[in-house]
């Protein structure tokens, strides 16, 4: 499976979201994953495995490991990543995932003051060899309904969608993040 390593150059706190610094290049250098409690393998247009997101619960909210590789050169850049709230990426264009998880009809944008919703995540910086790795947290979701925020399993899934362009995190709906370009199903993960 190839990697997507994931820069993101500052450590970002912002209405519940918190990203991460680069990580190590090296996968053995990273973090581990292996207690994850929900995994998605990641897909792009074509239908071909580019990576994983691993989903972790912690006593305050959800640690994002994103992993990826293969992506091609023209993807070089910042991106735009969001939680859908359908758990399905079967149609050519990745909007059978749905909208953002939003049930509370808040403004989308992680610097937008009427927000963030639920489903706004920092941008992830893919590299000119087509890789990534990146962390986030996030407290606007769970992986088992607790503190009354929504969670990943609910009665139709959820999924992890990177867009074609940056997100601005303060225009409506997406933030200028463009067509769908990757997405991954949020399953349970294998125990």
């Amino acid at each position: 499976m190839a990697v997507l390593r994931i820069a993101l150059p500052a450590f970002l706190v912002l209405g519940g979201i918190t990203g991460a610094c680069a990580q190590p290049a090296d996968p053995a250098e990273g973090p581990a994953i292996a207690s994850a409690g929900a995994a998605a393998i990641l897909i792009d247009r074509n239908r071909e495995e580019i990576g994983r997101a691993i989903f972790q619960q912690g006593p305050t909210g959800v640690l994002i490991t994103i992993e990826m590789d293969g992506l091609p050169e023209s993807a070089a850049g910042w991106h735009g990543t969001h939680l859908h709230s359908i758990g399905d990426c079967s149609n050519e264009d990745f909007t059978s995932s749905g909208g953002h998880i939003n049930p509370d009809g808040r403004s989308h944008g992680l610097l937008n003051p009427d927000g963030p919703d639920n489903a706004d995540l920092p941008n992830i910086f893919v590299h000119a060899d087509g890789t990534a790795r990146a962390q986030a947290h996030t407290t606007m979701v769970s992986l088992d309904g607790r503190d009354g925020v929504p969670h990943l399993f609910d009665s139709d899934g959820s999924a992890i969608v990177l867009h074609d362009n940056p997100d601005d995190h303060v225009s409506p709906p997406i933030g200028g993040a463009g067509a769908r370009h990757v997405c991954g199903v949020i399953e349970v993960a294998d125990q």
